[in-house]
Order: structure tokens, then C-alpha cells, then sequence
């Protein structure tokens, strides 16, 4: 596990914020900073799904560690948007298709298609959590695409091999993914092992 890493969390306004906090929670628990960025639909549905506002949200992950940073979605002079400033990974968390093509087509019209571009242009590790169905020949496209310039595209399809019996389960199984692939063990949820689990 890596110490005290600096990560970019950013969420858009696909359905699942619910994966963007609990990544932050585990990252947070861990002591690692964050840079956060919201679009406006993303702090919208936030709001919206998890029925608080954001600043109640913020406070409450706040408590596992101060570490958190909220940069404006306009904000192109943020330090995340130069490729100068260092950071372990960066993860889009849920993705919508908008910000999955922005991203894919190197557009950056706001700070969040930005900083995936800084990531993309220096090879630092960036994963993308799309959540859509069904899904359009441009939007495979577009995952396909990033795929193959080294981008991760890790769809919130959580598996249920592991019998999940509530929804934080659920979450968890996406999230415990997501924390692997920015190469941090965890434990929040049980790998398939031939038929026996490892919880």
C-alpha cells in the first residue's frame, strides 16, 4: 500500500455518487490527500441521491481525515491542472458518457476533463467508473479508445458471487475494485477464488 498518496477524485452527473464518497472514506481512512472536483450535474445528483447537500457531506468525510480539497469545476489556474504537480492517480467516479468523450477526446473544457488530460499526458494511473445502460456504440467507442491509450475503465457491475446483503455490500465490491487498481489492498470485499472466498 502506498503511504500518504495524493489522489483526484472527480463525479459527475451519472447515477452512483454513492461510489464517489465511499472511495473518498477509504481513501481519507487511509491518510492520503484528496483533490476533489465536481461537476455541476455531479454535485446536483450528489445531493440528490445520498439526500444531503455537499457541504454536510464534505464535513462528514472530513471527520476521518482534513485532507480534502474541492476545486472549482472552472477553475483551470488549480494546481491539479498542470502536469507539474504530482498525484498517485486519479479516479472519475461514477463517469457519465459526457465526461467519458470530453475525456476521450482531449477536449478539457473544464478542470475535471483537465486534469484526466494531465493524467493521460504524463501516464499517471487513471480510472474511470462508468455507469450507463444501455450502452451506444459511441460510448463503447469511447471506453475502447481509452482503453487502449492505458486508461483503466472499470464499470460499476458489481459482481454478486459473493452474496452481497445490502447495498453498502454492493458498493463496497465496486469500490474494493477501484482501490486495487490505484494499487491499494483492501479487504472490503470477497475475491472469487474457485468457489471459496477470501473475506
Amino acid at each position: 500500500m502506498i503511504d500518504l498518496a495524493r489522489y483526484i477524485v472527480g463525479i459527475t452527473g451519472a447515477s452512483g455518487s454513492i461510489y464517489g464518497v465511499r472511495l473518498m472514506e477509504e481513501l481519507l481512512k487511509r491518510n492520503h490527500e484528496i483533490h476533489l472536483v465536481l461537476t455541476n450535474n455531479g454535485e446536483k445528483v450528489l445531493s440528490y441521491e445520498l439526500r444531503k447537500d455537499l457541504k454536510s457531506i464534505i464535513e462528514e468525510l472530513k471527520i476521518f481525515n482534513e485532507k480534502l480539497l474541492i476545486h472549482d469545476i472552472n477553475n483551470l489556474f488549480a494546481p491539479i491542472a498542470s502536469g507539474s504537480f504530482k498525484v498517485d492517480g486519479m479516479v472519475i467516479i461514477p463517469c457519465s458518457m459526457s465526461t467519458l468523450a470530453e475525456v476521450s477526446s482531449g477536449a478539457s473544457k473544464n478542470l475535471l476533463g483537465r486534469a484526466a488530460d494531465v493524467c493521460i499526458k504524463e501516464k499517471r494511473n487513471l480510472i474511470l467508473v462508468p455507469r450507463e445502460t444501455p450502452l451506444s456504440p459511441i460510448h463503447l467507442r469511447n471506453m475502447l479508445y481509452l482503453s487502449e491509450i492505458g486508461v483503466k475503465i472499470l464499470p460499476a457491475m458489481p459482481g454478486f458471487y459473493h452474496h452481497p446483503e445490502s447495498i453498502d455490500d454492493i458498493v463496497n465490491s465496486i469500490v474494493g475494485r477501484v482501490l486495487e487498481g490505484l494499487g491499494i489492498e483492501n479487504t472490503l470485499y470477497s475475491k472469487w477464488c474457485g468457489g471459496n472466498f477470501n473475506d
